[in-house]
């Protein structure tokens, strides 16, 4: 649901999966985010997390806001770094 919602948006490629019963995590890879700083990005997607059902928006624990060409070079900040690659390499679930 949220990666068609957001697919809808004109985003070009969401991921999305459910971590545990009480967490979402969804990156969004658009080259609209090139030269956009974080809170930018936040900004430019904003509107369409705030249409999702209120349930879902609580479980989006993780939210990764990426160019294609940073999936492809390591991050220039460590957050970045560790951000994609706990999306993409999940460490084990507490719950």
């Amino acid at each position: 649901m949220v990666e068609t919602k957001l697919l809808e948006a004109g985003f070009q490629r969401v991921d999305a999966y459910r971590y545990n019963s009480a967490s979402l995590r969804v990156r969004i890879v658009d080259e609209r985010f090139e030269g956009v700083d974080r809170e930018g990005r936040d900004a430019m997607v904003e509107t369409y997390i705030d249409s999702l059902p209120t349930n879902t928006q609580a479980d989006i624990v993780n939210l990764v806001l990426v160019t294609p060409s940073e999936l492809d070079a390591p991050s220039e900040t460590f957050r970045g770094f560790m951000l994609n690659t706990e999306f993409d390499n999940p460490s084990p679930s507490m719950l």
